[in-house]
C-alpha cells in the first residue's frame, strides 16, 4: 500500500469545494462554503435535521481474533481571518481590506486541518472512546502596516470505534464520530459552521492479517452482511494500489474502490467535478485584476495561482486528456 497514494486521495477529499473557481472571495459560489462532509453541533442538528451531528462508517473486516484496526478522522475547523489597520500608536483597527507594501489583505474564513484517531483497536477487544476537545483560541501574524487576526472556537466531541463479530473470521466495525459543541441555534447556520466538523472523513487501516471488504462490490457469500451496514454521511471504498484490502477511505462524497488522482494533475483545484486543463486555462485568462482578488482570497489560491503561471507549455497539453485502458480485439 502506497501512502503517499492514500494521502493524496484523502488530501483531495478534504478540500473538496474549500474554494472554487473564479477562486475568489467576491464569487457567489464561494459565499456558500463548506458544504460536504458536515458534522455539525447537535443542538444546531435538533432544528436542522439535515445537517447532521454524526458521522457514521460500518464496513466489513476479515481477520481473526487479535488483528488490529485502526481508525483516523481528519476534517476542517473553520478560522476567521480579521485584518487590521495599525495607528500610529501601535493599536489595531479592524478593516475589510489592507493593501500596504505592496500586499493586500482582505478579510475572510481560511481553515486549519485536524485530526482524531483511536490507535490500534484489536477485533474481539473493547471500544475505544476518543473525546474532542479543542478549545477556542487566537493568533496574530503581524503584516506591513497591520497585522492578521485569526481566530476560532472551541469544538467538543468524541470518536468511539469497535468491531462486532458476525462469524469465525468476519467483523462489522462501526466508527462514529459526533459533535457535542455547545451552541445556541438561534445563532443560525453560518454560526454554526464556525463549530462544525468540516470535510469529515475516516481512513481505516487493517493489520496482522486483517483485510477490509469490498461494500462496492462485495462477494456474493458476503453481499447480505454488507447490504446490512449502515453508514451515514459516509461512503467507505477501498484504497491504495489496486488489489490491496488493508485501507479504507470513508468519504463525503461518491467515491469507486482505488480511486485515483490523475498522474497528469500538476496540483488540486478543490473542484473533482471540474476538467483540470479547462480550469487552469480560465486561470491563466483572468485580468491582473482578478488575479490579485485571488491571490488575497486565501493562501491556498494563491499557491493555485502561482502553480499554474508556472506551468509550462508541454504540462499544459498533457491535461488535454490521456487514453488509460485502450485495448486491442480481434
Amino acid at each position: 500500500m502506497s501512502e503517499d497514494l492514500v494521502r493524496r486521495i484523502a488530501d483531495a477529499v478534504l478540500y473538496e469545494g474549500y474554494i472554487l473557481w473564479p477562486y475568489r472571495r467576491t464569487a457567489l459560489k464561494n459565499q456558500r462554503r463548506w458544504t460536504f462532509g458536515g458534522v455539525y453541533p447537535e443542538t444546531h442538528a435538533a432544528a436542522h435535521p439535515d445537517d447532521a451531528a454524526v458521522m457514521r462508517t460500518e464496513c466489513l473486516v476479515e481477520g481473526p481474533a487479535g488483528a488490529t484496526v485502526d481508525v483516523r478522522v481528519r476534517f476542517l475547523h473553520v478560522v476567521t481571518r480579521g485584518v487590521a489597520r495599525a495607528g500610529a500608536d501601535g493599536s489595531l483597527e479592524p478593516v475589510d481590506e489592507l493593501v500596504a507594501g505592496g500586499e493586500r489583505h482582505v478579510a475572510w474564513e481560511e481553515a486549519v486541518e485536524r485530526e482524531l484517531a483511536t490507535g490500534p483497536i484489536a477485533l474481539g477487544g473493547a471500544p475505544r472512546r476518543v473525546p474532542l476537545e479543542i478549545p477556542a483560541g487566537s493568533e496574530v501574524e503581524p503584516v506591513a502596516g497591520g497585522a492578521l487576526v485569526r481566530s476560532w472556537h472551541e469544538l467538543a466531541g468524541a470518536l468511539e470505534a469497535g468491531a462486532q463479530r458476525l462469524g469465525p473470521a468476519l467483523w462489522r466495525l462501526r466508527a462514529e464520530v459526533v459533535n457535542t459543541t455547545a451552541f445556541d441555534p438561534a445563532a443560525g447556520r453560518e454560526a454554526a459552521l464556525a463549530r462544525t466538523l468540516c470535510s469529515t472523513h475516516a481512513v481505516l487501516h487493517a493489520a496482522g492479517g486483517a483485510a477490509f471488504v469490498s461494500l462496492t462490490d462485495p462477494p456474493d457469500a458476503l453481499r447480505s452482511e454488507a447490504e446490512a451496514c449502515a453508514n451515514r454521511g459516509a461512503w467507505p471504498v477501498l484504497v491504495g494500489e489496486p488489489g490491496t484490502r488493508d485501507t479504507l477511505l470513508a468519504a463525503p462524497i461518491i467515491l469507486e474502490d482505488h480511486p485515483r488522482v490523475a498522474p497528469e494533475s500538476p496540483g488540486d483545484l478543490f473542484d473533482g467535478a471540474e476538467i483540470d486543463q479547462l480550469l487552469r486555462l480560465s486561470i491563466l485568462s483572468l485580468t491582473d485584476e482578478e488575479k490579485a482578488e485571488m491571490r488575497a482570497a486565501d493562501p491556498r489560491a494563491r499557491e493555485i495561482l502561482e502553480r499554474t503561471e508556472a506551468l509550462t507549455p508541454e504540462e499544459l497539453m498533457r491535461l488535454h486528456g490521456a487514453v488509460r485502458e485502450l485495448q486491442v480485439r480481434p
